[in-house]
């Protein structure tokens, strides 16, 4: 049995693929779910939103002078709720650093929660947006806070099937959000608008999430770069206890690497690293990756009702085609289970963004109902093989000392761009309809491509100190 001395890394790389592994992934995972609800619900309470009058100028307030910038009506719902998640991973991206993943992944949960249960009764714009931008910060820091913590707790062979086992299990309440989307926001059951019970149900739904915080642990990595070895020791003990009855034997051999163990590094986190030579074009890439990206991902799914009414669906089909799309959602991650881990992760991500430039462009061109579900189909499918293998694949390219930090600032851009992303959008489809949409798209898919193609890495099976150290 490996001492507590042998490296916390080694240990967990070489542990097989086992049951409590994916317990740990699963749980990480349900813990997400209710974040990716309160994100994606954007589109499709805007119908039920709009129809109750909540953005006309007078009940806007403060909000109403966006409209200097080209923001308006729920354009400043979807600026607000992006900017919101802007603020949290610039503000507080490094707290998972400095206080722990399990921490900050549990006390944000409570923050946007809390947030969104109160912005359900808001009766004006104005206080609906505000609430909106609150509960943002708290659903972005946990984004990145995930996507560290599942980085460090996964062996290095593991590391894509876990990542797409993660988004397969938070996309599938994207169809559930879609199929009370459209049952419910038409109506007004028991006197309450019909979006006011999508954003709450969301609510409850987090709240119950509170229960699993006692079976997710520390991040070991984490506790060993803060010096606190013996809490490390224990966390990797137990859990090579349990990996070790289900094989009932003996684990392979730890390949303790060479060199000295990582030093402690408790204290102020230092985000100017990553601007480092060691860093710095890592951290330029993934920061206009993320904003080409996120103009494809948000500029589809925070907008698909709207671009189908665009394309000439009434407003009661064009939420019931949007619940058939999202039925979709899980089943990128799902095909991601066969190739994860073969494919490298760059490639991925490439594969993914063509796809969805391609088929963007047959959506402004489609000429049937039938036709625009499959390519919406389509798009979602190789939205979400992108989204799994680039959540993973930034959180490998960072130390664990600076992981959190640094996934939260490249992660920024794509909120800040999804933010602007949104009053451009609005702005081509008033001007130009879905070709003007599906080109703009278009180009912000290539620019994905080319930088990663050219000054990404490969990643696959390699250790995260190897990557870093």
């Amino acid at each position: 049995m490996p001492s507590a001395q042998a490296s916390i890394a080694a240990r967990l790389d070489r542990l097989p693929p086992s049951r409590t592994v994916w317990s740990i992934v699963i749980l990480i995972s349900l813990g997400g779910v209710f974040e990716f609800y309160d994100l994606f619900f954007t589109a499709y309470v805007a119908p039920g939103m709009v129809k109750t009058g909540l953005f006309t100028p007078q009940s806007l307030g403060l909000f109403a002078d966006l409209k200097g910038i080209r923001v308006a009506g729920f354009g400043t719902f979807v600026f607000s709720t992006f900017i919101g998640l802007w603020l949290g991973v610039v503000a507080f991206g490094q707290a998972a650093d400095r206080f722990g993943r399990k921490a900050v992944f549990t006390w944000s949960l409570v923050w946007y929660a809390g947030c969104t249960g109160v912005m359900a009764f808001r009766q004006s714009g104005e206080w609906l947006n505000i609430w909106r931008l609150l509960a943002g910060i708290g659903f972005g820091v946990q984004l990145v806070t995930v996507d560290s913590y599942i980085a460090e707790l996964v062996p290095s062979q593991l590391r894509g099937r876990a990542f797409s086992i993660n988004q397969l299990i938070s996309f599938c309440i994207v169809p559930v959000l879609a199929l009370l989307a459209w049952r419910l926001v038409p109506l007004t059951p028991l006197g309450l608008d019909g979006w006011r019970w999508i954003v709450l149900f969301g609510t409850a739904g987090a709240g119950a999430v509170w229960a699993l915080r006692p079976f997710i642990p520390e991040s070991p990595r984490w506790l060993e770069r803060q010096g606190r070895h013996a809490a490390a020791d224990a966390i990797v003990t137990e859990i090579e206890r349990k990996v070790r009855l289900e094989y009932g034997g003996a684990l392979p051999p730890v390949a303790l690497p060479a060199g000295s163990p990582p030093a402690p590094e408790a204290g102020r986190v230092r985000l100017g690293e990553i601007f480092a030579p060691r860093y710095r074009t890592r951290t330029f890439m993934l920061a206009v990756f993320n904003a080409a990206q996120s103009i494809g991902f948000y500029g589809f799914n925070s907008w698909v009702p709207t671009l189908l009414i665009a394309r000439g669906i009434t407003l009661t089909h064009s939420l019931e085609y949007a619940f058939i799309i999202a039925i979709a959602q899980p089943f990128g991650p799902l095909l991601g289970l066969f190739f994860a881990d073969r494919v490298e992760r760059k490639l991925q991500i490439i594969g993914g963004l063509a796809c969805m430039g391609v088929l963007m462009a047959g959506f402004a061109f489609a000429g049937s109902a039938v036709l625009l579900i499959a390519i919406g189909i389509g798009f979602t499918l190789a939205a979400n093989v992108m989204s799994y293998a680039y959540h993973g694949y930034q959180a490998e390219l960072f130390p664990t000392r600076i992981r959190s930090a640094a996934v939260g600032f490249v992660y920024s851009w794509s909120r800040l761009a999804a933010a602007f992303a949104g009053l451009i959008i609005g702005t081509l489809l008033a001007g130009g309809g879905v070709k003007a949409v599906a080109l703009f798209i278009g180009a912000a898919m290539l620019v994905g491509i080319a930088v990663i193609g050219i000054f990404g890495p490969s990643t696959n099976h390699l250790g995260l100190e190897q990557l870093n150290e």
